[in-house]
């Protein structure tokens, strides 16, 4: 493992520690072995499988979290969660299995071992036989595939013998230990008896007796004001005072009174009343605050062959829980007596017209909140659901592969469409499709294809079928920064909704899983120092899967200053040089309160922090994604005119204060878009669904005290104020935000080059989309951003959302920018005129649109984005019907558009590369991966890539290809996994030094798991060079672990790949993860930085570097050695020999003997 900073070492040994020496009542036994549990294995014996398990259970990737040394090697499963993130093992793993880096079982290498599938793994040196010391270990855990419930039962008996009861049904969970399901076992329904006798509003009054009360919110604040109601008593019966309470004379005391409460705002809530008397009963009543619903479950999109069964999933939470859901079928309602559905629509028997498209929406009283979108295929008889013809797919193949001067060869490898199979059975009940299928790869078949002397192997795709679908595992990946300096954000606590999930490391680096069924992801990064905001931000993702990058900024919080909580404050909201503030925040005297509701008279520290939109630097650190829940049910924009975050406490304490009501005063001189200043609203972030929820409008100021500070102000110059209202207890993120109607999609595609071939577009690019208004020049508001989104291109590229404007085209513009794995992408010029067939976009539309790449408006800006003009498209203009910019209810149109339509362009700026599969393979479409022992990737849910450093001392780039083969593998020996060239890249600081990152295949288990191979890699660079060095640790390394390479060529360097990770000191750069891709960002980043846990695109040279080659130019009219190497290889090192053997020579007579073999060492 690379070396980690010494702050994070302590917190993995902390963890360590606390895996394997701490004990538990309740803790499993360790297994204390020579070797694991059970019959000895063989290091070639595959580990125990699937079959062998009672229950259905998977094994984890293999983790290694820790380096022999000190009092042994500790893999405890605390650190391991910790390093890799907790998603990466299960909550209860069932076992644990050990095996050195060398994948030798313990009992094979003699060693004593300890196991826990709880705890981890440890071997201590202190145990181990007289001379020995720990080897370095892996582990991997196996772990429980999820459970689903079976059917319920039927309902039970209603409760009591009169009145209101309930009923209970029950369900079954397969699993072993019953607890593996998600949700709960039992479920309850409110059911009525017969009225019972005797207790009525006329009979159940006592005189004498008094019932005493409270309402109050969860954290205790009390709610004056609130209505309460008694059960059998007709209307309201008490209002609270202001301290939250009530009396009700004439309750009896042993009555047991359910009473009601309700306030505007709250959820109604229920008590029962309890003697504390022979005459006197008490109650408190419990409001939460209303929340609107949001969507926790959506629709899922089905196959079925016609007549089977279907069933569509909808789950919604909220305050109060919605228990009101509607379906929806190519947008109209379903009628509720026929279908009889609730949060779950079943289909029997279906017909071809029921195809299409199924959506819900759930109510309560707060709001509504409709699902996305699920597609339900029907197929008729005979139709099938995978054409077993593979459909076309080009690779190119290398440079002399093809007839000379002809351009290059590409050959068609097939491919087979990613799309759903009908189940098997079709009537599963249940939400979802144990056995979904997929249209997959059923058989490849083996080609050759003649190059320049030599034949290159490579297999195509035959024959598509359905098969088991590989579950989807999305990930997202990145780092936290402060906005202002780029430090990292160290140990901040990661938030999914409510639960946390762990913690970023000591580099800001983080690691998250994608629940199931997740359609946003809602993440808040909390700073452990206090210093920044909560950045809550919602994180797109590739749902087929695949890994996202992501760069997330987090803003430090203002300086603190101390107020008065007997005096009236006020604190200004925007503080720019040479501009005014937008408003400001009016705490009014003996607003400030204790989480409790009691009135705080002390100090005050508060920190009130303003994002500024007309600062466009701080658009990356703006929380969320600005968008609300409309009246509809459905996701809406909103465009803002600022941010802030309170943070309130008692002077010299951690205490948090609460305050209100605070006025919060805009100036409407600000606001110069037509119907805005009408419109503005006062918003607050709901930080578990990432939604901004309406807390109250804006009016004009009117009051006395108003029209004094008017008169004053009028004195001084004239500004007019807005003046909304606020009340700041748990949530402490708000918005003035106006809900805009003008809105758009935006097409982007990326590319692998700036060729913009359309067989060669790059997946999982996030592009960001920034609304800028107005254009320079416009009559509107200062420059400033309005909002931001972003996506992640698919197959099909990206739709971003965006305002626009049909009759002006520069009432809005954007800017838009894409990065990949922290590569930022180029995009199309348009110096010295934006070009169509360049740009993507048919003329006169493009002209309209204003395209610009950023640099080409200020030479002083990176070449990383262009700006448009947001013009909405008009009806009737065919040149602008078809992109790249779509109308908002054309959002498939925009999801759809063929490659030929218009759209907007991103390239990759990467230095020159080539890849070659053997087994071909779509980086960006995980379900194309083959089974194959020729597979570049063999396990399809968690790619490895690995990178070595070569540096070149020679006048220019050179071109270096790593030939990768079979190794150590009987099967796969001598036969070739791919090809890889990557042209080397100039060092700014050291002129006539360039180096290259090269990919090569890891050492590991091939896809079968049986028998791990170690790559036989082989790097070559193109032209006249020689190898002049090779990092000692890393030939140490190979020397300590034999067999070495054969035919050790001075012209190139091969090896055995390590099994090991090794790190930055070997020159050796491997990362993990479950997008291949990200995984090659993330390793080329590092390898550019020389650093194991940095990330640079400015190659160092110098840093790093696994070995060095000396290169020449050749005389004039000789070809290269690359060259030579290709169309003649044994003649070419035959010249290789001989030259090598004049030059040792020549230095012999030179130096003498000593100085010679001196060199020789040295190579």
């Amino acid at each position: 493992m690379a070396s980690a900073p010494p702050l994070l070492c302590l917190l993995v040994a902390a963890a360590h520690l606390a895996g394997p020496r701490a004990t538990t009542p309740h803790e499993e036994p360790t297994a204390t072995a020579w070797g694991l549990e059970g019959p000895s294995l063989s290091p070639g014996q595959p580990s125990p499988a699937l079959e062998d398990w009672e229950e259905a259970s998977e094994w984890t990737s293999w983790f290694n979290v820790d380096h022999p040394g000190g009092d042994g090697d500790f893999e405890s499963l605390a650190a391991i969660r910790f390093y890799y993130g907790p998603a990466r093992v299960c909550p209860r793993p069932l076992a644990l299995e050990a095996r050195t880096t060398d994948w030798a079982l313990p009992s094979t290498v003699g060693e004593r071992v300890h196991l826990n599938p709880t705890r981890g793994f440890w071997c201590l040196n202190r145990e181990q036989p007289r001379g020995r010391r720990c080897s370095n270990y892996h582990v991997r855990f196996r772990c429980p595939l999820e459970a689903t419930w079976g059917a319920w039962g039927p309902w039970g008996p209603c409760s009591g013998s009169c009145g209101p009861g309930r009923r209970l049904r029950r369900r079954r969970c397969p699993s072993p230990t019953g607890d593996a399901c998600p949700g709960r076992p039992l479920e309850a329904q409110k059911c009525v008896r017969p009225t019972c006798p005797g207790c009525s509003s006329k009979t159940c009054k006592c005189p004498n007796h008094v019932l005493l009360g409270s309402v109050v919110t969860p954290s205790g604040r009390p709610l004056p004001g609130a209505r309460v109601s008694l059960r059998d008593w007709s209307g309201i019966v008490a209002i609270t005072d202001a301290h939250g309470t009530f009396r009700m004379p004439g309750v009896c005391a042993n009555s047991q009174a359910n009473v009601s409460a309700q306030m505007d705002g709250f959820s109604a809530g229920l008590g029962q009343a309890q003697a504390n008397g022979s005459i006197s009963a008490v109650v408190t009543v419990v409001l939460n605050k209303l929340e609107k619903p949001y969507l926790v479950k959506h629709p899922e999109s089905r196959v079925r062959e016609a007549g089977q069964n279907v069933t569509f999933c909808c789950k919604a939470s909220g305050t109060p829980m919605p228990k009101k859901y509607s379906w929806f079928h190519n947008g109209t309602l379903l009628d509720r007596r026929e279908h009889r559905y609730g949060a779950h629509l079943e289909l029997r028997g279906l017909r071809p017209d029921q195809a299409g498209t199924y959506h819900c929406k759930a109510w309560n009283d707060a709001g509504t909140v409709r699902s996305g979108t699920a597609w339900l295929t029907v197929l008729g008889p005979g139709q099938p659901a995978c054409n077993p013809q593979p459909q076309e797919h080009l690779i190119k193949l290398p440079d002399d592969c093809g007839q000379p001067g002809s351009g290059p060869t590409y050959l068609n490898v097939g491919l087979c469409p990613d799309t759903l199979c009908p189940s098997p059975a079709g009537s599963s009940p249940r939400c979802g499709d144990a056995g979904s299928r997929c249209c997959s790869v059923r058989r490849l078949e083996s080609r050759e294809i003649h190059c320049s002397n030599y034949v290159l192997p490579v297999k195509v795709v035959a024959e598509c079928g359905c098969q088991k679908c590989l579950p989807p595992r999305g990930l997202v990946r990145g780092r936290v920064v402060a906005a202002d300096s780029g430090e990292p954000l160290r140990f901040a606590q990661i938030l999914l909704g409510q639960e946390p999930i762990g913690f970023t490391s000591y580099q800001g680096d983080f690691t998250i899983e994608v629940p199931p069924s997740t359609q946003r992801l809602v993440v808040t990064f909390l700073d452990p120092s206090g210093e920044f905001m909560d950045t809550v931000t919602v994180l797109p993702f590739d749902p087929r899967g695949g890994g996202v990058y992501h760069d997330v900024k987090a803003m430090r919080k203002k300086a603190p200053v101390i107020l008065d909580a007997g005096e009236s404050n006020t604190i200004p909201l925007g503080e720019m040089q040479d501009e005014a503030p937008l408003g400001e925040l009016v705490l009014p005297p003996g607003a400030f309160r204790r989480a409790d509701g009691e009135p705080y008279a002390g100090a005050v520290e508060a920190r009130v922090t303003f994002v500024d939109p007309r600062d466009l630097r701080s658009a990356a650190a703006a929380p969320s994604d600005l968008r609300f829940v409309d009246s509809d049910g459905e996701l809406a924009p909103l465009r803002t005119y600022g941010m802030f975050s309170v943070d309130l406490r008692a002077a010299g304490s951690a205490e948090q204060l609460q305050a209100g009501p605070v006025a919060v005063r805009v100036d409407a001189g600000q606001i110069r878009m037509a119907g805005h200043v009408e419109a503005l609203r006062l918003w607050s972030l709901n930080p578990d669904t990432g939604l901004w929820e309406e807390e109250s409008g804006f009016q004009p100021e009117r009051s006395a005290a108003a029209r004094a500070r008017a008169r004053a102000r009028a004195r001084r110059e004239e500004r007019v104020f807005l003046v909304g209202n606020v009340e700041i207890r748990e949530r402490r993120l708000f918005n003035l935000d106006v809900p805009e109607r003008r809105r758009c999609f935006v097409k982007v595609r990326a590319y692998a080059n700036d060729k913009f071939t359309p067989s060669e577009q790059v997946e999982g690019v996030v592009v960001t989309l920034v609304n800028l208004e107005p254009a320079p020049g416009f009559s509107a508001n200062p420059r400033a951003w309005g909002r931001f989104d972003s996506a992640v291109t698919g197959p099909n590229g990206a739709c971003l959302p965006a305002f626009c404007d049909e009759d002006r085209p520069d009432a809005y513009t954007a800017l838009v920018t894409a990065s990949l794995g922290g590569e930022e992408l180029e995009p199309a010029p348009s110096r010295p005129r934006p070009r169509a067939a360049t740009v993507g976009v048919a003329q006169p539309y493009l002209e309209r649109l204003a395209y610009r790449r950023s640099d080409h408006d200020d030479p002083a800006l990176k070449r990383n984005g262009f700006r448009i003009n947001l013009a909405k498209p008009r009806p009737g203009e065919p040149a602008e019907a078809k992109g790249p910019v779509y109308p908002w209810r054309s959002l498939r149109e925009c999801q759809e558009a063929p490659v030929t339509a218009s759209h907007f362009r991103f390239a990759r700026v990467e230095a020159d590369k080539y890849e070659y599969n053997v087994v071909p393979f779509r980086e960006g479409a995980p379900a194309s991966w083959t089974g194959d022992v020729l597979a570049w990737w063999p396990n399809p849910q968690e790619f490895r890539a690995c990178f070595l450093k070569v540096q070149i001392q020679g006048p220019q780039e050179y071109m270096v290809r790593s030939h990768n083969a079979g190794g150590s593998h009987p099967r796969t020996q001598g036969q070739l996994y791919g090809l890889r060239d990557a042209r080397s890249v100039r060092d700014p600081e050291r002129p006539g030094t360039t180096a290259a990152c090269v990919e090569f295949k890891c050492s590991g288990m091939l896809f079968d798991q049986r028998q791990v191979d170690r790559t036989l890699v082989t790097i070559m660079p193109q032209g006249s060079c020689r190898r002049v060095a090779i990092n000692g640790l890393l030939r140490d390394y190979l020397a300590r672990h034999p067999p070495a390479a054969p035919a050790d060529d001075p012209a190139a360097f091969s090896m055995l790949a390590p099994l090991d990770p090794l790190g930055h000191n070997y020159g050796v750069y491997t990362v993990t993860d479950q997008s291949p891709r990200l995984a090659k960002e993330i390793a080329i980043g590092r390898c550019f930085d020389g650093s194991s846990d940095g990330f640079s695109r400015e190659m160092k040279a110098e840093a790093g570097t696994a070995v060095t080659f000396q290169c020449r130019e050749p005389p004039a009219g000789r070809p290269s050695l690359f060259q030579r190497l290709l169309e003649s290889p044994a003649t070419a090192l035959g010249d290789i020999r001989r030259e090598m053997g004049q030059v040792a020579r020549a230095q012999a007579q030179a130096t003498g003997p000593l100085h010679t073999r001196r060199g020789r060492a040295q190579q």
